[in-house]
């Protein structure tokens, strides 16, 4: 399977990069925003290619072509304002899911937050970031793709479990980032989540176990 990843140079995209290289069963090609980044990764050994979410959906559409799914895992960080918030994880991911469509790719995985479909729980301080998350999950839902949505709780950089619980409804918790990979990872086959979105924590089932379930 060819997998395209927009926002391979996150954390949670280099863990996937990783993955898919050591895998044997993904081709991962990922995109990101600088020639420094891809040098970075060109050193070792994982494809990538430069593309700009700020771009247009046809130039990103160029990209993808020939590929069998696309990963959104991209976001403007921290340590951006709104506006930037707003023109990545919003615009951004929903130009991605434009630009899949005229690509002719069918699946797609998108890494969103935390009970991002329920207002009421929203995190006061990030509104912002809650609201893109949000409206982009919408328009993934809206769209002709065979989608997952993938909503982590609290992210971590501690080493990841393998075991995870997942689901509509569950309590909020941390998950480390590798988990989160993984689980994005097992999902591009794994039937049970298609045309599903739920939220991610670390628990105790094995994480095909817990995609299986949900």
């Amino acid at each position: 399977m060819k997998v395209f990843v927009v926002g391979a140079n996150g954390q949670i995209g280099r863990h996937m990069m990783n993955m898919m290289k050591e895998s044997g069963e993904y081709t991962g090609i990922g995109m990101v925003r600088s020639a420094e980044q891809k040098e970075t990764f060109k050193e070792k050994g994982i494809d990538v290619v430069l593309g700009d979410l700020e771009g247009s959906a046809e130039s990103l559409a160029e990209l993808m072509k020939g590929f069998d799914a696309v990963i959104f895992t991209a976001g403007s960080g921290g340590h951006t304002g709104a506006d930037k918030t707003l023109l990545i994880d919003l615009d951004g991911a929903v130009k991605t899911i434009e630009a899949a469509e005229k690509a002719g790719i069918n699946r797609f995985v998108m890494v969103s937050a935390f009970q991002a479909n329920n207002r009421e729980n929203w995190n006061e301080k990030i509104k912002h970031y809650y609201v893109a998350k949000h409206y982009a999950d919408r328009a993934l839902i809206q769209s002709k793709l065979n989608y997952t949505i993938v909503k982590p709780g609290g992210l971590t950089n501690d080493a990841g479990t393998g075991k995870v619980s997942a689901g509509e409804g569950i309590e909020r918790g941390n998950i480390p980032r590798e988990d989160v990979a993984k689980t994005v990872l097992e999902c591009l086959r794994e039937e049970n989540t298609f045309k599903k979105s739920f939220d991610l924590v670390s628990g105790n089932l094995p994480i095909r176990e817990a995609l299986q379930k949900i």
